[in-house]
């Protein structure tokens, strides 16, 4: 089990992984954009959106730190930009940390298989500090 930080930008992103990667001397990223995306119904995204970043990751120091822009229309609140990711290889570990974070919290995405993980799930526990869970092999 590893726990990683993710950072939220407001269409910055990008130049902002460029400039760790630069600063901590990494390789260079690899960068996902909402344009990447598989279609799905509901899912459209206008040009200036679908070049922003849907999500990056830096190896530093043999910490990985994720990076993605918000959707245009949500509100970035510096402070509450970074959740912390919990990558796991039992999915019914997955499930029991995620049951518990999610008492007397709010689930920001259920439980659910995504293009890059057969379970993954985003909870804000009750002191408001935002988890995401991946499943990982």
């Amino acid at each position: 089990m590893a726990i990683q930080a993710y950072i939220n930008f407001d269409g910055n992103c990008r130049e902002a992984v460029e400039f760790y990667a630069e600063v901590f001397e990494t390789k260079k990223p690899k960068i996902m954009v909402y344009g990447d995306m598989p279609p799905k119904e509901g899912a459209k995204f206008n040009e200036e959106t679908k070049n922003l970043v849907l999500n990056a990751a830096l190896e530093v120091k043999g910490s990985t730190i994720m990076f993605s822009d918000i959707v245009p229309g949500m509100k970035l609140v510096v402070g509450n930009n970074i959740s912390l990711v919990v990558i796991i290889n039992d999915i019914d570990e997955l499930k029991l940390i995620f049951n518990r974070l999610k008492e007397k919290g709010t689930v920001l995405m259920e439980l659910q298989e995504t293009f890059w993980s057969k379970c993954y799930g985003y909870v804000v526990d009750k002191f408001g500090i935002e988890w995401q869970l991946s499943y990982e092999e």
